[in-house]
Order: C-alpha cells, then structure tokens, then sequence
C-alpha cells in the first residue's frame, strides 16, 4: 500500500457511530485527515475521545458508518496499516521481561531499521531522557517515564499516521514542550497526527484544527 501524496485524506470517517448495547458513545461523527496535518480531539470525560482513537487504528469497529485508512476499511491486523500507523493508547503495551532498551530495539528491527536500528535506539533514548535507564525493566520506571518510553517506541516506528491518546499525560512542562517541538517535526515530514489531548498549549502548539466531540453531542441533543 504506497503512501498517499500530500492532501490526500489518509483517514476518513463517515457518519461513524459507535454503540456499547443500548449506549450511544459516538453518532455522526465526520473527519478527514491527511498528511502533514493534525487534528486534535478535545471533549469531557465520557464524550468518546478514546473511542474515536480506537476506531482509527482499527481495534474496534463502528456500529454504524465507515472508518477508511488510505481509502479501504481500517483493519488493525492488516500488515499494510501496521506497517504505517503508530499509536500510543495503552500503558501496558511493553514486554516485561525486556529492557526500555531491549524493547526499543526489537521495535526497531521488527518495522526494517536493521543496520540503523542501534543508532536510531540511542536516538529515542536520549530525545526521550531515557538514556540513564536503557537498561532496567519497564517495572522499574516512573510513570512519567514509562509515557516518555511508549512515545520513543511509537516514534520509531515507520508511520504515514500517528494516533496519540493523551501523550503529554505524566510529562512535565519542559516534557511537554519537548514532545510538541518533536510533533511539529513529524508533522513537517509528513506524517498525519490524530490527538487527544487535555492540555491547550499542546494543542495550540501542534493542531491545524480542533474537532470538539462535545459540540457534536450538543448538536445530536438538539
């Protein structure tokens, strides 16, 4: 599946749905998003940030409309679609028997870095401050510094679109900046970003556009 030239919709929802047995979570929901793009989703607690991120990436589908990545239906075990997005949703996605170094690398190798992988390894730990703790086991870390090694493992990965849920969370303010400078650089390279994100400065720092799911639920309710 070659990636799509610039402005071409690499996601696309169509009057997307979503229903857990007799509860709405999302309805009517409509978005495009292409390369060198980011949208960022904002909304309370329950408006189905989470949801709409999961529909991305292909882990759930919707109930009612479509989900296309690159113009076919979205399918997380497609090894296309693997191959070219990278998420970070889910803060128990490590091998724990592996190293923060250990786990890098086999990321590395398993997306075609091969030669380049010990090198682009030692990158991600240090733009991610990780460098110190290369070497212990997911266990052992913050949990500022578990979010900084899930971000290092989504960024090295191959990737036309990244689906971030909350990323800033646990990062502190210089984290923080830190994270949205290097958006902003995937961003410039090409890659589509899909955010939810709680924190304004972030989105104001890296968003083109803002979809709010509460003004969506406002506008159903009317």
């Amino acid at each position: 599946m070659p990636a799509p030239p610039p402005g071409h919709p690499i996601l696309r929802m169509t009057d997307v749905g979503r229903d857990y047995g007799d509860r709405t979570i999302l309805r009517s929901v409509n978005l495009t998003l292409s390369r060198a793009e980011c949208l960022a989703v904002t909304g309370p607690n329950g408006s189905g940030k989470s949801t709409l991120l999961r529909l991305a990436t292909g882990r759930e589908r919707p109930t009612s409309g479509e989900v296309l990545f690159d113009g076919v239906p979205v399918n997380e075990d497609d090894p296309a679609v693997r191959g070219r997005l990278a998420a970070v949703m889910d803060a128990a996605s490590f091998y724990p028997d592996l190293t923060v170094r250990e786990h890098l690398m086999f990321v590395a190798l398993a997306h075609g870095l091969s030669r380049a992988a010990a090198e682009a390894v030692a990158r991600a730990l240090a733009d991610h401050r990780l460098t110190e703790h290369a070497d212990v086991l997911p266990d052992a870390l913050s949990s500022g510094q578990t979010q900084q090694a899930l971000l290092a493992a989504a960024f090295l990965r191959p990737h036309d679109l990244l689906v971030l849920d909350e990323p800033e969370q646990r990062l502190d303010t210089a984290a923080r900046a830190a994270l949205a400078r290097r958006l902003r650089a995937h961003k410039a390279a090409g890659a589509a970003i899909l955010l939810v994100t709680h924190h304004d400065d972030v989105a104001a720092a890296v968003a083109d556009r803002v979809l709010d799911l509460a003004d969506l639920s406002e506008a159903a309710g009317a």
